[in-house]
This record gives structure tokens, C-alpha cells and sequence, in this order.
């Protein structure tokens, strides 16, 4: 470690000290740490975007750590029983959660929780800034934004759209594109992404907001691209529009997957968690597989983390009032 880097971390460790945000006792134990396995909670089901990025991950953590990180998915509920988990476990340091944006920047405006989220849970490390696709199954009459749209109106309630869950980014994307552009679908919850997936293909839902899973198969044709809900283009997609280019400018809908820690998690132990995570965003294997979903690695540090979740956070709000969007 250079001396203003060295210089910088020790003026860290006393500032944090002298707040009381760790105490020796909590640096001490850092020292040790960790001794045992170390659980790794994702709270969507195997195959969604947080359960990829979050296994290609796992392994060069537990390599630098030195201990096994297990993986555990505890999906449904929108990601909140994922949340309620690690919120629940003992602040030492072995269990760790990576949770989809959308349960920190939405989940808690619309589920009843018993505590407050950003106020409550442990910023640990950003993972990747995850944008939406719309995407349709083929064999449905339109092959564009525009008629696509054309259809939804002349046929209102006649189509289906599958989420990840009731309150996750997919979810409000769906009720944000029925508001902007007069039209009405039939919402069908799952517990992960990749269910959304199975039922696209198998044509039992018409379309949905994909976080990325789907587009290996709208690369062989099997299924449509409508739009971007994004900022920008995807290049290997690269005729296919944002929804602001089409004059949804408004429609921002973004979140950032990270890992958190349970209230009370040492410090020392986030620093340490904070560092090696970042270590692996840059390694060519997890890179690869971040942009593998046509996501970006967000290497931040745990402020920096909270900041972005609370802009977040503060965004959906205004997108939950202004909707009148609601569990029921």
C-alpha cells in the first residue's frame, strides 16, 4: 500500500473510531476473521440476473477470503423474504446478501416491513447497473414499438407481461409503459426472471421488461426486441431504439444490484468484503458474465453504494405516488 493510500485508511479507521463506528473489539475481530463458511444470500431464484452475477462472484471471494461462500437463494415476495433474511442474521460477518436494485429502491414503498431498509442495512459493495429490454415472444402480430403498441390498445387486457415479482423493476416498468401509453396487460408475478424466460418461450406470456436473460434467444430469433429501457443503445442490438428515443423520456428505470450485510456487521469486516468484491469486478470472468446480461460492473465504495441506493430509492417513490401503485 502506497503512503497516501496508507495515510488515507488510517485517518478512515480514526475518524470511524472516534464516531464509534467500530470499536478495537470490532477490529480485533477482523483480524480473525473469517474462521467458517461464509453464506451468501440472493433473494431471486436460480437463473435470475442477481443469482448469475451473484455465483460468478462467490468463487473469487471465497478464494480470497479464504473460506467457501454458499449460496442460497431465498426468492418470492419480490425479493423481501431475500431481504427479511439477511436483516434478520447475526451481525458477525458470514452472511452476506447480494439483493436486486429493485428490493432496496422499491420493495420498501410498497411492502409493510418492520424496519426501514437504507436506514437499517449495511451498504457493502455495488455489483452492476442493470437496464430493462422489452422484449416480446414471436408469432404476435407486430414486429415494432410502434404497432406493438398499436396492438396493446386495440386489444386492451388481452395481453400478458411476466416480472421477477410484484414490486420489482420488471413489475413497475410494465405498470410505467401502461400509464405512458394508454394500454392495459394482464401482470403475471414469478419468483425469479428465469421463469419469466421459461413461460416467454413456451408462449404462455406475451412479453415482459427483461433485466437480460432473454436475449441470447433474441439473438437466434426466437425472441423480439422491442425497445430499450435504457439510456443508450446496445451495440450488438444496434437498430433497436430506447423507449426515450421514442418518446417515453421520462421512463427511467435502472436499479443497481449489491451486496448488504445485516445491521450491526463490523466495519473492518464491510471494508474487507468491500474490497474483495471490487477486487473481482475487475477479474475478466465475472466482468465477462456482468456483461453477459448487458449490465455495467459498478465497482463503489459502501458510501458511494448508499448514495446511488437512496437516489434510487427517492426516484421510485416519486414513480409509486404518481402511479397510485400498489400489491393489490
Amino acid at each position: 500500500m502506497n503512503r497516501s493510500r496508507r495515510n488515507a485508511t488510517q485517518h478512515l479507521g480514526a475518524a470511524m473510531l472516534a464516531a464509534g463506528l467500530y470499536s478495537p473489539m470490532q477490529a480485533a475481530l477482523a483480524q480473525t476473521w473469517p474462521t467458517r463458511p461464509i453464506r451468501l444470500i440472493i433473494n431471486f431464484a436460480p437463473g435470475a440476473t442477481t443469482d448469475i452475477i451473484g455465483r460468478a462472484i462467490a468463487l473469487p471471494l471465497s478464494q480470497a477470503l479464504g473460506q467457501s461462500v454458499v449460496v442460497e437463494n431465498h426468492s418470492g415476495g419480490g425479493g423481501m423474504i431475500g431481504l427479511g433474511a439477511v436483516h434478520k442474521a447475526a451481525p458477525d460477518g458470514y452472511t452476506l446478501a447480494l439483493l436486486a436494485g429493485s428490493t432496496m429502491a422499491i420493495g420498501p414503498h410498497l411492502h409493510r416491513l418492520a424496519f426501514e431498509p437504507l436506514r437499517e442495512m449495511v451498504p457493502v459493495a455495488a455489483v452492476a447497473r442493470v437496464q430493462l429490454f422489452l422484449v416480446a415472444r414471436t408469432g404476435l402480430p407486430f414486429d415494432d414499438f410502434a404497432s406493438f403498441i398499436r396492438h396493446m390498445r386495440a386489444n386492451p387486457g388481452r395481453l400478458s407481461y411476466g416480472s421477477s415479482g410484484i414490486g420489482s423493476s420488471p413489475h413497475i416498468a410494465g405498470v410505467m409503459l401502461g400509464a405512458a401509453t394508454n394500454t392495459q396487460a394482464v401482470h403475471i408475478p414469478y419468483r425469479g426472471s428465469a421463469a419469466v424466460l421459461q413461460d416467454l418461450l413456451a408462449g404462455t406470456i406475451d412479453w415482459t421488461f427483461d433485466p437480460g436473460v432473454t436475449l441470447p434467444h433474441v439473438r437466434t430469433g426466437r425472441l423480439r426486441m422491442l425497445a430499450v429501457a435504457g439510456s443508450r443503445r446496445v451495440q450488438i442490438f444496434p437498430d433497436v431504439p430506447t423507449l426515450r428515443e421514442l418518446g417515453l423520456v421520462d421512463f427511467d428505470v435502472g436499479t443497481t444490484h449489491g451486496f448488504w450485510a445485516p445491521p450491526g456487521t463490523p466495519v473492518p469486516i464491510v471494508e474487507r468484503f468491500n474490497r474483495e468484491i471490487n477486487r473481482a469486478l475487475g477479474l475478466p470472468a465475472v466482468t465477462e458474465t456482468i456483461h453477459g446480461i448487458f449490465a455495467e460492473p459498478t465497482p463503489l465504495t459502501p458510501a458511494q453504494f448508499l448514495a446511488l441506493s437512496r437516489v434510487d430509492s427517492e426516484r421510485y417513490a416519486r414513480v409509486v405516488r404518481d402511479h397510485r401503485i400498489t400489491l393489490d
